[in-house]
């Protein structure tokens, strides 16, 4: 139906664009319901009538998952890797003048052992990279941040797009690495949700990358995710999606507004999207630092009354997001925490918070619908418990 749709659309932008998205999509879930073949009868037995809504962290129950109860991993990219192709600014040496390029020369389907290792020099590449379903186990390797930058500025007020396709970078194949890199996304003030990085990617292992923003920074859409000492700037909901994703030792930053900054904003740093208590997705903060560009910094503290910030906002109903030993500081309102709209999701999202410290911090006046977890059960949250981490991350970084 769907390419009959498409097949339709022809001059029709919006329209045939969505439907090309329904496509992907379609085949993307058909290779995910094929891996996990019959999750739920496995989890819950043949009968169906059976079958009933878990308990949740609301309800009191933390699971403890098989890693131990220590909350300390470290991991990260292999320090053996070794350069299979490279991009350069200038193409000499044989070397590749865009990303996009160097992507496509990965095999498909390689060996689940098998890394096929992008250099990519110092420069500003200017382009939209895509990693497909079929390219697993690549990896990007840049000279730093802010030296190697990709860079785009798509957005979703364009025709034909939605905030999926805005990405700078999109990736789908399992297994993705990338170290040492700025992704961004520029688009300008009037362009709503405007993605640097999105990552699909199953098993995927982020460090020492930044990624720049306004709304919708970074959409950690689904699967497995560990981002490790990164930096991520944003204002509205700018860590976002319905993964199951670590960050540690990361730098999480509010930037300005684009338009009239001064007169201030309500923002949420995350905006979690999970739609069943059956996920076993959520974002988790560990070790993070929550806090201000200088330039918002000075807007902030010139009138902190107006420019208000939170940890986090529920985008569906059984959002869950977490921050364990993080240093909030005192732009993050006392609150913590902001509804979506109303009421919703009051009583079935879980935000939770342990050991973390700073002005934003303090959990006296905390909204009553966010939790304060219990030391015997933090470890539910840790990267070996949460994604099981120890099981496929590297360890000799």
């Amino acid at each position: 139906m769907v390419k009959s749709i498409l097949d339709s659309s022809k001059g029709n932008l919006n329209r045939s664009n969505a439907a090309a998205i329904c496509l992907n999509i379609l085949s993307n879930s058909d290779y995910r319901i094929r891996s996990i073949n019959d999750a739920l009868a496995d989890n819950y037995g043949e009968d169906i009538a059976a079958w009933v809504p878990p308990k949740t962290e609301r309800d009191g129950f933390y699971e403890n998952g098989s890693g131990g109860t220590e909350l300390g991993f470290n991991g990260g990219l292999p320090s053996n890797l070794k350069t299979d192709v490279t991009v350069c600014k200038d193409g000499s040496g044989g070397c590749y003048k865009t990303v996009q390029e160097a992507v496509n020369t990965a095999p498909a389907n390689a060996e689940s052992t098998r890394r096929f290792v992008i250099y990519i020099k110092e420069g500003v590449y200017e382009e939209t990279v895509r990693v497909p379903l079929e390219k697993k186990n690549v990896v990007f390797l840049g000279d730093g941040m802010g030296k190697t930058i990709i860079t785009g500025a798509l957005n979703a007020g364009m025709p034909g797009l939605t905030t999926y396709e805005t990405a700078t970078v999109g990736v789908l194949g399992d297994g993705f690495m990338a170290s040492g890199l700025t992704i961004r996304n520029t688009a300008g003030p009037d362009a709503h949700q405007a993605v640097a990085f999105r990552s699909d990617s199953d098993l995927s292992v982020i460090e020492n990358c930044e990624f720049l923003g306004n709304q919708d920074t970074l959409y950690a859409h689904s699967l497995r995710q560990f981002y490790r000492k990164c930096r991520i700037q944003g204002n509205v909901d700018f860590i976002f999606g319905n993964s199951a994703s670590v960050f540690q030792d990361c730098e999480i930053l509010v930037a300005p507004r684009q338009v009239k900054p001064e007169k201030g904003e309500n923002n949420a740093v995350t905006a979690h999207g999970r739609t069943d208590p059956a996920q076993s997705t959520g974002l988790v903060f560990q070790n993070c630092l929550i806090n201000g560009t200088d330039e918002y910094m000075r807007y902030y503290y010139g009138k902190p009354k107006v420019h208000k910030n939170f940890l986090g906002r529920p985008w569906k109903e059984y959002s869950r997001t977490v921050f364990i030993n993080c240093v909030m500081e005192a732009l993050i309102n006392p609150n913590g925490w902001m509804p979506w709209k109303g009421d919703f999701a009051l009583k079935t999202l879980f935000y939770g918070e342990f050991g973390n410290s700073g002005l934003g911090s303090i959990p006296l006046n905390r909204v009553p619908w966010s939790t304060q977890i219990p030391s015997q059960h933090v470890h539910t949250f840790s990267v070996q418990n949460f994604i099981q981490g120890d099981q496929w991350i590297p360890t000799s970084s």
